[in-house]
């Protein structure tokens, strides 16, 4: 087989890698579209406010450190424990929790029945509060994590395509980990929505505030709940990304590469959020490595806009999306 095929073969693989994650970050998306109708910029802050939680919880941090020294002139800083995994994840699980109590305690309670824009403009507003929050509690050098994920080459693929190919690929244990992860996730994001009573009035939510409230659906537990997910999706994406490149600011860029994402898989279906991150995982890969040397390379920051680009175009509710359509 020429070798030409054989770098494309573990390009693929590592695009459907890379896909993964996206898709992960997109979830959370969607999650919070189905049930208020919102686009929410803020969750890829979400993810870095949770992966920084996630380590300060990890090496005994004391929050808002920074601050209380220099009011105090205290010299404050770790309580002198560690966490291990788990505990540490649990842990900020119930902090996520207690954050999507709050955006609905002091944001989305007050903005019942307004006008989408008005939704979304708060979401921005919510995003650059998380930003500056996350700096003052837990300060804004870049942080390791390490939850005990496996890294680095996986020996058993690369024996195995070296005996196949004569050349073996490099897979990254952590994109097979955050795989398999993704599955299950979707795997149970899917059977909530469709086959318990919450997700049916997550679904109704999303269709009309007042006519959901008129049913006697309580929007302040369909809200915190459904924040809560897209905050526990939000930390399984921080993880994975803070476990590959480190915890920092442009952590919560991630969400400016889940919107094509979103537009090529539709904004309110779960598994399009999932095929959407695959063909871009995938499309980026394969474009850069085919077309990337002909014309300079660096392909990948703006070839999944270029494609949703066209999708806006000719399918604008993408490939899962529900097409709406309205009688004046």
């Amino acid at each position: 087989m020429p070798d030409q095929v054989v770098f494309a073969l573990e390009v693929t693989l590592n695009g459907l890698m890379a896909g993964v994650l996206y898709a992960l970050v997109a979830l959370g998306f969607v999650l919070i579209y189905k049930a208020s109708g919102i686009f929410n910029y803020a969750q890829g802050v979400m993810a870095l406010f949770a992966a920084m939680t996630l380590v300060g919880i990890m090496e005994g941090q004391v929050p808002f450190s920074h601050l209380i020294n220099a009011v105090f002139g205290t010299e404050l800083h770790h309580f002198g424990w560690h966490l291990p995994g788990l505990a540490a994840i649990l842990l900020t699980m119930a902090v996520m929790v207690l954050l999507a109590w709050c955006v609905q305690q002091f944001v989305m309670r007050h903005l019942v029945g307004q006008e989408p824009i008005i939704l979304f403009m708060a979401t921005i507003g919510l995003a650059y509060f998380l930003e500056g929050v996350s700096d003052l509690m837990w300060g804004s050098e870049i942080k390791k994590l390490d939850v005990g994920l496996p890294q680095g080459l996986n020996e058993t693929i690369d024996s195995v395509t070296y005996n196949i190919f004569g050349y073996g690929f490099f897979i990254d244990n952590l994109d097979i980990v955050a795989t398999i992860i993704a599955a299950l996730l979707v795997i149970a994001l899917v059977a909530f929505s469709q086959y318990t009573k919450e997700g049916r009035a997550m679904r109704a939510v999303a269709d009309d505030h007042q006519a959901a409230l008129s049913v006697g659906i309580s929007l302040n537990f369909i809200w915190v709940m459904v924040w809560s997910v897209a905050g526990f999706v939000a930390l399984v994406a921080g993880i994975m990304w803070g476990t590959k490149s480190g915890v920092q600011f442009s952590l919560s860029l991630i969400a400016l590469k889940a919107l094509p994402v979103l537009m090529l898989g539709g904004f309110t279906s779960i598994p399009g959020a999932i095929v959407g991150g695959l063909i871009i995982g995938v499309g980026e890969k394969l474009f850069d490595f085919m077309i990337g040397p002909m014309v300079g390379g660096a392909t990948e920051n703006w070839f999944a806009y270029v494609l949703a680009l066209v999708f806006l175009v000719f399918r604008p509710q993408g490939l899962f999306g529900e097409k709406i359509i309205e009688r004046v």
